[in-house]
C-alpha cells in the first residue's frame, strides 16, 4: 500500500490541502491516512539527505491544488538536526541536560505542588497557541482549570483575532472569521481589504481576488504599497495609503460618504438592524475632507470607495475583509467595529452575495479561541461567567460547578504578572514563542527569567524553550491525528503520516499523565478521536457547536462548518435568516476615534518623561520620531521558530530589514544597505535598511519573525484595547540612526542566534 496521508498544511488559516509522501510512493494516495512512514532511516537506496516526506498540493476549495514556499517546504523540518527528541532540564550550569521522561513529570508536578503551596492556584499559569489542534487546545484549558486548578490560562491568539472577535460577538452575536466560504470571494465585482497583505502572508488566497481585480473593484487599504496593493495598479482597483492608526477615522468617512449619497441599503438597515440612528450621529463629523486631514487619504478617494462598494454590492457582490494592520491597535475593537458598521449600511452581511469577514492568522486560530484556551472562555465559545454554561459543563466532565475556576488574565496581563508577588510563579507554555511574538518582549523575557519554574512544549529549542528549565519534546503536525478550524469556520482533519521519534510524546499524552500524577477530577485521554468526542459533548448547544462533526464524516471529506448541531447539515453562511442576538438582528455600535498615546499624533505623559530625560542625558535622538508598523514576510511565519530552520527561506530571508522611504533615509544619512538602529524607550533593534518608495515617508516597516537583536517586538507596547485586550503592534514611535558598526550583529545572519544553534549541537 502507498504509504501517504492527504492532510492540511501546519502554518496560517488558509490550511491548504496537501498530500505527504515517502519519497518511494509515485502513485496518489488510496485513501486517507493511510500506513505512517517510520522515522527510522530508510533503506540504502534513499540519500541519506532525503526528506522524510514529499509535499505535493492537493486540490481543495481554499488552495486549488497551490501552496506557497512555506507549505513546499513544510516536510524539511521532521528530521530537522535541532529537533528536540528527549526532555531537557536546564542544570546549575544554566545548560539542558537530557533527563528521563519520569524525572521530567515529577519536576512539573513538584513545582506545580509547591506553587500552589506557597502562593494559591492562580500562581500556576498556562500559554497556549492557535497553532494547537481542536484536540488539545480543548484538552489545554480542561487541564489547566481543572488538573491545575488555575484561572490563569490564555493564548497568542489574543495577539491575533480578538479584537475582531469582539466585534463580531458584538455586532452580531457570534464570531467565525469568515462566515462564509472563501470561494464565495471569486464572484465578487468589489472587494474592500484593510490591513491584510495575503499576497504575502498566504499566497494562494490571492486566486480568489481575480475577479474583483478583473472588474476593478479591488480596493487595498494599507500604509505600504503591500505586495496585494500592487494588484490594484493597472485598473485592477484602489490602493488608499494612510497615515498609520488612522484607519477608524476613515472608515468612518467612507461610512459618511455611504450615508449622504444616498448609498445605504434603507430596506436592510430597517428590517435586519439596530442602532442606525446612533450610528448615524457618529460619524456626522467625519466628512471625508475632514478625513483626509487626518489619514491622508484624498477626499475623492474615500467617496469612490463609497460608491464602489454600494455598487459591486448590487452587482456581482461586494465584500469586506479586515486583517490584524486594523485590529492590532488599542483601538482595534473599535476598528473593526466601523468596518461592521459600513458592512451593515451597505446591507452586506448575512447576504448570499456579499459579506463581511475578518481574516484569521493562524493555522487554528479559529479553533483555537472556540474551546477553552481564552481567560473568558468555555468550549463551544460559552462565557466561563454564564452560570448555565458553568453547568454544562460541570456535568460533561463530571465535576461540581464550583471547580471550576472563575475567569482570568488576557495575554499581556498574565505576562506582566510573571514573577511578581500575586503573579504567576510557575508557568506552562505549549505552542508559542512568547520571547519573540509578544509586545515589549524585553520585559517579557525578564518576567520567564524570574519565574520558579518554566516547562516550554515545543519540537525546537526557541527563544522561549531556551528560557525554560525543562523542555518537553512534542510531536510535529506530520506526526499526529486531530482536527483544526480554518478561516472559514471549516473543520478538517490532520492525519499522521510519519512515527515521531522514539523519546517524542504528543501534548495530550503529557496533560493525561500529568493530570493522573495531580489527582485531577473528571477523565482525561491521549487519543485524538476521544478528546473530540469529548468536545463534541461540551460544544452541544453552544455558538460554535461541534456536536454534529465526527472524524469519519470528516475523513469521507464533507464539508463541515460550524455552527454543526447534531442532526444539522452545518452552516457554510452564517446569517441569512437571522443574527445570533436575540430578536435576530444585527447591532450598530457608534465609535470614534480616541486620543493616541503613540505616533498617531498624541504623546503621552510617559513618551514626554522619556523625552526630557533623554534631553537632559544629552541624548542625540536625530530628528523627529517614526512610526513604526510590524507584519510578516512571504517566507516566514510567526516568530520564525519554524521557518528560520528552512534552509530554503533564510536563504531567502536571512534577516531583518527594516524599510524606509528614501526621503526619512536622506536626511539621517542612510543609503540601501546600511546598518542602522531603531529605538524607543522600550529597546533597541539593529538590522540593515531597505529604502522604498512603496512606504509612506513618516513610516518604517520591520518585520516580527526574527530574534534578539532583530526582534520587533523589543520596540512595541504592552498597552491593549481595553474590549479584547489586544495589544498595539502597529504604531509604535521609534527613532532611526546610523549603526556605528555591524559588529554586534556579528553571527545572527542564520537567522537564528549562535547561542541557540550552540544549544541545539549540544543537545
Amino acid at each position: 500500500m502507498t504509504k501517504s496521508a492527504d492532510t492540511h498544511c501546519p502554518y496560517c488559516a488558509l490550511q491548504c490541502a496537501m498530500t505527504l509522501r515517502s519519497p518511494a510512493a509515485l502513485t496518489p494516495a488510496v485513501q486517507p491516512g493511510s500506513d505512517p512512514v517510520d522515522a527510522a532511516p530508510g533503506p540504502a537506496t534513499t540519500p541519506p539527505s532525503a526528506p522524510l516526506l514529499t509535499v505535493a498540493g492537493r486540490d481543495f476549495p481554499t488552495n486549488r491544488g497551490g501552496l506557497c514556499r512555506k507549505g513546499w517546504t513544510s516536510a524539511s523540518l521532521l528530521d530537522h538536526p535541532g529537533r528536540v527528541t528527549e526532555p531537557l532540564l536546564k542544570g546549575a550550569d544554566g545548560v539542558h541536560h537530557p533527563v528521563s521522561w519520569d524525572e521530567a513529570l515529577m519536576r512539573i508536578v513538584s513545582a506545580v505542588k509547591q506553587a500552589r503551596l506557597e502562593h494559591g492556584a492562580d500562581a500556576v499559569g498556562v500559554f497556549g497557541g492557535g497553532g494547537l489542534t481542536n484536540e488539545k487546545a480543548y484538552q489545554l484549558g480542561k487541564f489547566a482549570r481543572l488538573a491545575l486548578g488555575t484561572s490563569r490560562i490564555d493564548y497568542n491568539g489574543r495577539f491575533c483575532m480578538s479584537s475582531a472577535a469582539a466585534a463580531g460577538m458584538r455586532a452580531f452575536g457570534l464570531d467565525r472569521g469568515l462566515p462564509f466560504p472563501l470561494a464565495d470571494l471569486d464572484t465578487a465585482s468589489t472587494i474592500l481589504m484593510l490591513g491584510s497583505n495575503v499576497a504575502e502572508t498566504m499566497p494562494p488566497f490571492v486566486q480568489h481576488l481575480q475577479g474583483a481585480r478583473d472588474a476593478g473593484g479591488l480596493i487595498v487599504v494599507d500604509p505600504r504599497r503591500s505586495a496585494t496593493a500592487a494588484f490594484t495598479s493597472d485598473g485592477g482597483g484602489l490602493h488608499l495609503q494612510p497615515l498609520p492608526g488612522t484607519d477608524l477615522a476613515l472608515l468612518l468617512g467612507i461610512s459618511h460618504a455611504v450615508i449622504h449619497e444616498g448609498l445605504a441599503d434603507a430596506g436592510y438597515i430597517a428590517d435586519r438592524t439596530t442602532g442606525y440612528d446612533a450610528a448615524v450621529r457618529s460619524v456626522a463629523s467625519f466628512w471625508p475632507e475632514r478625513v483626509q486631514s487626518i489619514t491622508g487619504v484624498p477626499a475623492g478617494l474615500i467617496r469612490e470607495t463609497a460608491r464602489r462598494l454600494a455598487d459591486g454590492a448590487g452587482k456581482g457582490g461586494s465584500y469586506i475583509l479586515t486583517g490584524r494592520g486594523v485590529e492590532q491597535h488599542v483601538d482595534g475593537t473599535d476598528t473593526a467595529t466601523a468596518a461592521i458598521n459600513l458592512s451593515l449600511l451597505l446591507g452586506l452581511p448575512g447576504s448570499a452575495r456579499s459579506g463581511y469577514g475578518t481574516l484569521t492568522g493562524q493555522g487554528n486560530g479559529q479553533g483555537g479561541r472556540e474551546h477553552g484556551q481564552k481567560a473568558d472562555q468555555l468550549p463551544g465559545y460559552r462565557k466561563i461567567t454564564d452560570p448555565a454554561a458553568r453547568a454544562h459543563m460541570a456535568r460533561v466532565w463530571g465535576v461540581p460547578e464550583p471547580l471550576i475556576p472563575g475567569p482570568g488574565l488576557p495575554a499581556v496581563e498574565l505576562l506582566k504578572s510573571l514573577g511578581q508577588p500575586d503573579g504567576v510563579r510557575c508557568l506552562f507554555v505549549h505552542g508559542a514563542n512568547v520571547a519573540v511574538s509578544a509586545p515589549d518582549a524585553n520585559a517579557v523575557i525578564a518576567g520567564l527569567r524570574s519565574l520558579d519554574f518554566l516547562m516550554v512544549c515545543d519540537f525546537f529549542l526557541s527563544e522561549t524553550a531556551a528560557e525554560a528549565d525543562l523542555v518537553l519534546p512534542v510531536t510535529q503536525w506530520a506526526e499526529e491525528e486531530g482536527t483544526l478550524t480554518n478561516l472559514e469556520g471549516r473543520v478538517l482533519r490532520r492525519r499522521r503520516a510519519l512515527t515521531p521519534p522514539p523519546g517524542v510524546r504528543s501534548e495530550l499524552w503529557i496533560m493525561t499523565r500529568l493530570a493522573e500524577m495531580l489527582h485531577a477530577p473528571s477523565t482525561f485521554s491521549e487519543d485524538p478521536e476521544t478528546v473530540f468526542e469529548e468536545l463534541r459533548l461540551a460544544s452541544s448547544g453552544g455558538l460554535a457547536d461541534y456536536s454534529g462533526i465526527d472524524y469519519a464524516m470528516l475523513d469521507r471529506g464533507e464539508a463541515a462548518y460550524w455552527p454543526y448541531p447534531a442532526g444539522s447539515a452545518g452552516t457554510p453562511r452564517l446569517f441569512l435568516d437571522a443574527f445570533a442576538h436575540a430578536g435576530g438582528r444585527a447591532v450598530f455600535t457608534p465609535v470614534t476615534p480616541r486620543r493616541r498615546s503613540s505616533s498617531a499624533g498624541f504623546a503621552s505623559a510617559a513618551d514626554r518623561r522619556v523625552d526630557q530625560r533623554a534631553d537632559r542625558a544629552g541624548d542625540d535622538r536625530p530628528g523627529t520620531p517614526m512610526t513604526l508598523i510590524t507584519g510578516r514576510l512571504m517566507e516566514h511565519y510567526q516568530s520564525g521558530a519554524q521557518t528560520r530552520r528552512v534552509a530554503a527561506l533564510a536563504e531567502a530571508q536571512p534577516e531583518a530589514r527594516l524599510q524606509l522611504h528614501p526621503a526619512a533615509a536622506a536626511a539621517q544619512g542612510i543609503a540601501d544597505g546600511d546598518y542602522v538602529s531603531i529605538s524607543n524607550e522600550r529597546g533597541v533593534v539593529s538590522c540593515r535598511a531597505e529604502l522604498t518608495t512603496d512606504i509612506r515617508p513618516e513610516t518604517v516597516f520591520l518585520p516580527f519573525h526574527f530574534p534578539e537583536l532583530e526582534s520587533a517586538n523589543r520596540l512595541t507596547e504592552a498597552a491593549t484595547d481595553p474590549i479584547s485586550g489586544m495589544p498595539e503592534f502597529k504604531t509604535s514611535k521609534v527613532w532611526i540612526r546610523p549603526a556605528a558598526s555591524p559588529d554586534a550583529l556579528a553571527g545572527k545572519h542564520s537567522g537564528v542566534s549562535a547561542r541557540l544553534l550552540q544549544a541545539e549541537e549540544t543537545s
